[in-house]
């Protein structure tokens, strides 16, 4: 079917409402939900749906995020079409299991509602809760916004479910700043996107017994590195596959997706490189200071893991200079995650940009237009005087510290 006869239906929702309708439509056998702020009113909104009967969902209310995770992955070694939703230190909480969950190649779906990890206890948005389970097997993509959540969901599952993948998917999405802002957001018809995702017919299951299969064996020197290397050549293969659903949801829905977005970059010298709704606010400060005659653009990271080294080495090898905005730290690394990635997809660039790196935004402190032009300011400066180069610091903190 054309995108023309594809029929949107605008309603305002809020991110986690926008959320709740990707997997009322997508309609998992099993949710396994536990409440945390600000993911809370995702699933809140979603067990309406199973007490509607809207959807066929089997919802499980379990006792911690650890145990949310653990019926997931129970659900899914069983071949069900298994999601979860969580935040902060509840996905701290499942760390054991997400772990699990990707060695056990099962293609479980996760909204996540990006939120600071305590301590100290804070429930706003930051990105370290995803950036501190970056390097658990879970492919990763980040929302800009309301809409983007809901098509990376649905997205996900499909990606997940791939026979050259198996493997689970988070979908990060800023919390508060998305999760509870209300915005216009195209729905797609059920019918649609029941078929665009298709039906889940996993090729083993712990319940088939024409094809026995073994779920959490002891696992020594003879073959752990064989399933380990497995897992890792999984999530590099993913990226192809992320680009085929994309241009595929693209051709059904209107709106292809990539591994990153990029904004007036075709003759930027200068560039912001960020993730999450901060990417919103870039852009009208880069239509601002191109009205102003400054050459500068915006590349908003969407799939972090895989991480895109060679697409982004394209993308920014023509600047002057680059920005890199993070909204986590690594504490004890040398820059902010996404920092430290760029850095090493630029490692085997001749001509590579001045780059900076620009820890902002934590436990939801603000980040304003005054602020991103400041930062457009400041890697301009350092490319003129060498001032700065190659470093990264704390952006917007208050006094000394």
């Amino acid at each position: 079917m054309s995108t023309a006869t594809i029929k949107k239906i605008k309603k305002a929702l809020t991110g986690n409402e926008a959320g709740a309708e990707a997997m009322r439509q997508i309609d998992p056998d099993v949710a396994a939900v536990f409440p945390i702020t600000p993911q809370t009113e995702l699933m809140h909104a979603f067990a309406a749906f199973v007490a509607d009967g809207k959807v066929g969902t089997e919802l499980v209310t379990v006792e911690s995020e650890h145990s949310a995770m653990s019926a997931t992955v129970g659900a899914a070694a069983a071949g069900a079409r298994a999601m979860t939703a969580t935040s902060a230190n509840g996905l701290a909480l499942m760390w054991e299991i997400v772990n699990i969950c990707s060695a056990m190649r099962l293609p479980v779906v996760m909204p996540v509602i990006n939120r600071a990890i305590s301590g100290p206890l804070n429930i706003h948005c930051d990105h370290s809760d995803m950036m501190g389970s970056r390097d658990t097997g879970w492919i990763q993509i980040f929302s800009e916004n309301s809409q983007e959540e809901y098509d990376n969901i649905i997205q996900a599952v499909r990606i997940a479910e791939n026979p050259n993948v198996l493997l689970p998917v988070m979908v990060g999405s800023d919390g508060f700043i998305i999760s509870h802002a209300l915005e216009t957001v195209e729905i797609y018809e059920d019918a649609e996107v029941k078929e665009f995702v298709g039906e889940y017919t996993p090729d083993r299951t712990l319940l088939n017994t024409g094809k026995p299969m073994t779920y959490g064996p002891l696992d020594l020197q003879d073959y752990y590195m064989e399933h380990k290397m497995a897992e890792h050549n999984a999530i590099h293969n993913a990226g192809k596959v992320i680009l085929e659903i994309g241009k595929e949801f693209g051709k059904k829905f209107g709106t292809e997706y990539g591994f990153f977005d990029t904004y007036k970059m075709e003759d930027a010298e200068y560039a912001i490189i960020c993730i999450g709704s901060t990417a919103g606010t870039t852009r009208v400060v880069v239509d601002k200071m191109r009205a102003e005659g400054k050459k500068v653009g915006l590349i908003k990271i969407r799939v972090f893991r895989p991480f895109p080294f060679k697409e982004l080495a394209e993308a920014v090898k023509n600047l002057k200079g680059l920005a890199v905005l993070d909204r986590a730290d690594t504490f004890g690394g040398r820059g902010g995650p996404l920092y430290i990635e760029m850095k090493s997809a630029l490692s085997d660039v001749k001509e590579k940009p001045v780059t900076r790196n620009f820890i902002y935004g934590l436990g939801g402190r603000d980040i304003n237009t005054t602020d991103i032009e400041t930062i457009y300011n400041q890697i301009e400066e350092t490319v003129k005087t060498g001032k700065g180069a190659e470093s990264f610091s704390y952006f917007g903190v208050r006094g000394d510290v």
